[in-house]
């Protein structure tokens, strides 16, 4: 196994780093947490979970000017190449092999209107993706709300590490991110998808306590800029 190296660049945003550079969910350009600049991202790999702005960000100028691959479901594909910029479209249930990364596409609970197309193209639907990188298997569930079958998403590919939304209104709130520990039981959950705006203000801590009160998942709080190393 390689080690991965994980900096979360704010909202859902994080950078992924072993035998290629992973982006998933670049919104950097108006997000207020965030620590750079898309200028200063060069990935391998550009992962989108849907089509809100908030979450294809940057992809399609940081693609064009990195040359770099681009996954997202089918519809948000589309969209992607309309613009110029190659981009690779899969769906629910298949994986996909990316010069060694595997993505395989799970269900999300959510909609997924491109804003940035004026709501001309169909944006499909949400999506989460485990991710196989450097021999590790890592849950990124986009935006959702809790679903039973993260069950199976758990029993299927036994994720070491779970990224999760916290932020309730739009997405899961911390009780029902709390279940879905339950339910996936990875070693480590990171919550993400909060306190970004007003709107979607929480406590991390809240979340983590209810969580390691619960079982043996360990809840590593992050900060925006922060790398972590599995």
């Amino acid at each position: 196994m390689e080690k991965v190296k994980m900096t979360w660049l704010g909202h859902s945003a994080f950078l992924f780093e072993a035998e290629k550079k992973v982006l998933i969910d670049p919104f950097i350009t108006g997000n207020p947490k965030a620590p750079c600049g898309p200028e200063e991202l060069n990935p391998d790999i550009i992962a989108v979970t849907h089509g809100h702005a908030d979450h294809l960000g940057d992809t399609i100028e940081i693609g064009e000017r990195a040359g770099c691959r681009i996954v997202s479901i089918h519809e948000v594909a589309n969209y992607i190449k309309s613009k110029g910029v190659f981009a690779e479209g899969m769906n629910k249930g298949g994986t996909f092999d990316v010069d060694g990364v595997t993505f395989t596409m799970t269900e999300a609970l959510h909609s997924s209107s491109i804003d940035a197309s004026g709501f001309s193209f169909d944006g499909g639907c949400p999506a989460g993706f485990v991710i196989g990188i450097g021999g590790h298997s890592i849950y990124h569930a986009g935006d959702t709300g809790v679903f039973g079958d993260m069950r199976l998403i758990g029993e299927l590919y036994e994720p070491e590490i779970a990224f999760l939304p916290i932020g309730s209104k739009f997405t899961m709130g911390i009780k029902e991110a709390v279940k879905a520990v339950e339910l996936i039981k990875p070693k480590i959950v990171i919550p993400m998808h909060y306190s970004t705006f007003d709107v979607i203000e929480q406590d991390p801590e809240e979340f983590k306590k209810a969580v390691e009160e619960k079982g043996d998942t360990k809840v590593i709080i992050m900060k925006p800029g922060e790398t972590l190393e599995l």
